[in-house]
């Protein structure tokens, strides 16, 4: 069965990095669109970023120029690399197929001083 795992979220202060990985399992990770999306307390889930299976990328405006969207196919992995966070920023950030609409179970990522 498809499976979505994310991991390195954690407690980051303002101006800080993280990267964040989603290991994927039960399909072939390489032919697939995936997506990273956040939700923050009281507000609805947003699409962050997304990465085709040939490489092609897109982000939302709010993160463009401090994020980075990549994939390792040959370890079913994508990955967000987060750069100058801010505290608005904080989140549940998940991993998505959209293709079936698949989640991760999410990790959560907290900016604050």
């Amino acid at each position: 069965q498809v499976q979505l795992v994310e991991s390195g979220g954690g407690l980051v202060q303002p101006g800080g990095s993280l990267r964040l990985s989603c290991v994927a399992s039960g399909f072939t990770f390489r032919i697939y669109t995936m997506s990273w999306y956040r939700q923050a307390p009281g507000k609805e889930r947003e699409l962050v970023a997304t990465i085709g299976p040939t490489g092609s990328i897109n982000y939302a405006a709010s993160v463009k120029g401090r994020f980075t969207i990549s994939r390792d196919n040959a370890k079913n992995t994508m990955y967000l690399q987060m750069n100058s966070l801010k505290p608005e920023e904080t989140a549940v950030y998940y991993c998505f197929r959209p293709i079936g609409t698949y989640w991760g179970q999410g990790t959560q990522v907290t900016v604050s001083s």
